[in-house]
């Protein structure tokens, strides 16, 4: 036995069965570098031939430190680096933590920079999705569906690009409301996607959805009941896949969610091909609120008016003194708020997403902590694998639609 595989058995001893001991079953490294594993993750699985006996995740090789760093920069600057968690996600991820400091210093947001918001964190549950399909596809040897997937995640980075000059990275989501308005553009190139997308969902499932190859791999595979799920802090299209009907969007309304009619897809199943139906499903709704919000998209302002807490409008700073001036003193000093804590949440591609924020009354926060959804969709994994076979593993693993940014952090 070499020295790294007896510091392994060390290390997990208390982790394994006594077969894994003595020999009498094997123990495998999965990852870190594995095309699978949607990431730096590292699995070690303790195998009965080819059936997973107990498998153990290993994160932390993609830790970047981001919450501690955040608190060493002001309100404002500290946003940029909430992009880089859940990279699938960042207008979600830009929006839990604004929504955190607008409720920490009572910030409010017009009605156009709401609706705004919603469009776009919409679109970005759609790309979200596509890259999970089209993945998950080519994890099962469906190539096709990863290149079909990113053709349309590319029209909705084109959006992204439209409106804030990048198309991941956007800190388009501001406290106070967004970056700037919309160029005249957008509208049509949301509803060009808008007419499309419902045609190319139909052809994804008519790849996938009924095909026997497909089914085979998916259906009775990766269990996951109501009860394990709850007790492990699980959500988002993992939950309700399982039977529970919950979705921020829904039961905790956050920037107007209320006026939008949108149904929250819900199965009982429980099984990897249960969580894939559901986000088919969910491709449909969000795009059902795009429009809606689109069609309603009321005119005025994009940022409040709050001077305290928002610069000026660009268009200011170069006739206007006291804008340049108070433009300045905002982005190098920042704004000051309350010595309180306050925690904010939304429903992420992946579930509940939610934002720990406290502030001492100086210009940066005390503490920043993130509630990420892959973490505990991650965690729940050894009890989904068990007793399955390790190419039913890949499949799993891929219907927990886990990003490794989100839990390393």
């Amino acid at each position: 036995m070499s020295q790294i595989e007896e510091v392994t058995i060390d290390q997990y001893k208390h982790l394994v069965s006594e077969r894994a001991l003595t020999g009498e079953t094997m123990l495998l490294n999965m990852g870190p570098q594995h095309p699978s594993t949607h990431g730096v993750l590292r699995l070690l699985l303790e195998l009965d031939g080819e059936v997973v006996v107990n498998c153990i995740p290993d994160i932390g090789f993609l830790h970047t430190g981001i919450e501690k760093n955040m608190e060493a920069k002001t309100y404002q600057k500290a946003e940029v680096m909430t992009d880089r968690l859940d990279y699938m996600n960042t207008m979600g991820n830009n929006l839990a933590y604004v929504m955190a400091v607008e409720k920490l210093v009572d910030l409010d947001v017009p009605p156009r920079a709401q609706a705004l918001r919603v469009i776009l964190v919409e679109l970005q549950r759609i790309a979200s999705h596509l890259v999970w399909l089209g993945t998950s596809g080519l994890d099962l040897a469906a190539m096709s569906m990863f290149l079909y997937c990113f053709r349309e995640r590319e029209q909705i980075l084109d959006i992204f690009e439209l409106v804030s000059g990048q198309r991941m990275m956007t800190t388009y989501i501001r406290p106070g409301g967004v970056w700037r308005d919309v160029p005249v553009e957008f509208e049509t190139a949301v509803r060009d996607f808008i007419k499309i997308f419902p045609k190319r969902v139909a052809e994804y499932e008519k790849l996938l959805t009924k095909n026997p190859l497909f089914i085979d791999r998916m259906v009775n595979i990766g269990y996951l009941s109501k009860e394990t799920a709850l007790s492990y802090g699980v959500t988002g299209p993992m939950l309700r896949a399982s039977g529970v009907n919950w979705d921020l969007r829904k039961v905790r309304p956050y920037m107007g969610y209320e006026q939008y009619d949108f149904n929250v897809p819900v199965l009982t199943e429980g099984d990897t091909y249960a969580r894939y139906l559901v986000r088919i499903e969910e491709l449909r709704e969000s795009l059902k609120i795009v429009e809606q919000a689109l069609n309603k998209l009321p005119m005025g302002p994009v940022r409040s008016d709050n001077r305290k807490f928002v610069p000026p409008p660009r268009s200011e700073i170069g006739v206007s003194m006291e804008a340049l001036i108070h433009h300045f003193k905002l982005w190098t000093e920042g704004f000051l708020a309350p010595d309180a804590s306050i925690y904010s949440a939304i429903e992420s591609p992946r579930g509940e997403l939610g934002v720990l924020l406290a502030g001492d009354g100086g210009p940066k926060p005390r503490r920043v902590h993130m509630r990420t959804p892959s973490f505990d969709n991650l965690s729940v994994l050894p009890e989904l694998v068990k007793g399955h076979l390790v190419a039913d593993l890949v499949a799993i693993l891929s219907s927990t639609d886990i990003v490794l940014g989100d839990i390393d952090r």
